[in-house]
């Protein structure tokens, strides 16, 4: 994760993940429909891997009286997120930092999005217990990350799949290339199935799958 405090990642942040994940406006927009089933007109929302602000942006818009609570490692993905926001940064609370420099709450609902794949499992599982921890009962949660059977030739068959998508839409060969090698080398890329049980241990309840692309899955739970 410290590459993106380079200038040059941090740059075509936005460009460069549109090439990488399917339909990623579309699932922006979705996250903003599922929180809105039950979250309130004017609710406090945690946004955990906020750099950049494309999420933050489209739930934003779709949402005017929405107030948000943003927490990214990166000073620099965070800078970006205020710039590309623009006016709208004025409702945002940016927080660096992990998921333990986030406020207390209690929170109307809360999004990960293209963050948890880069967390082992145990850091991965303690994160979100610590999401659970801060949202109120029954609130919505979305998270959506890398996530598909991560052995043998099932392993390679969906990276070349993610590959071929990058080089479709643009995405220079060697950036697939190197995408595939720091994802068999450096993401602990979890299965689908392995996901959910470890959304469920966090103490989250009514798991569905409302998005899957190639390589990435993303689903809404609840706080139980």
């Amino acid at each position: 994760m410290s590459s993106f405090s380079n200038p040059d990642i941090v740059s075509g942040y936005a460009a460069r993940t549109a090439q990488l994940v399917p339909g990623l406006h579309d699932l922006h927009l979705m996250t903003g429909l599922l929180l809105a089933e039950r979250a309130p007109a004017d609710a406090r929302v945690l946004v955990l891997g906020a750099g950049g602000g494309m999420e933050l942006g489209v739930l934003a818009q779709m949402q005017p009286h929405w107030r948000f609570d943003g927490v990214d490692p990166s000073a620099e993905m965070l800078q970006l997120a205020r710039t590309n926001l623009g006016a709208q940064a004025s409702r945002v609370a940016f927080h660096e930092g992990y998921i333990d420099s986030a406020p207390e709450g209690p929170f109307d609902a809360a999004t990960c999005l293209l963050t948890l794949h880069f967390l082992p499992e145990e850091e991965r599982r303690q994160t979100l217990r610590a999401v659970q921890q801060r949202l109120k009962p029954g609130a919505p949660f979305v998270a959506a990350h890398h996530s598909f059977p991560n052995e043998g030739a099932e392993l390679d068959k969906w990276l070349t799949r993610y590959a071929a998508f990058a080089a479709a839409t643009g995405a220079p060969i060697s950036l697939t290339a190197n995408g595939i090698r720091t994802m068999k080398e450096r993401l602990p890329v979890l299965s689908p199935a392995m996901d959910e049980t470890i959304l469920r241990q966090a103490g989250f309840s009514n798991i569905e799958l409302f998005y899957a692309g190639f390589t990435f899955r993303g689903w809404v739970a609840y706080k139980s």
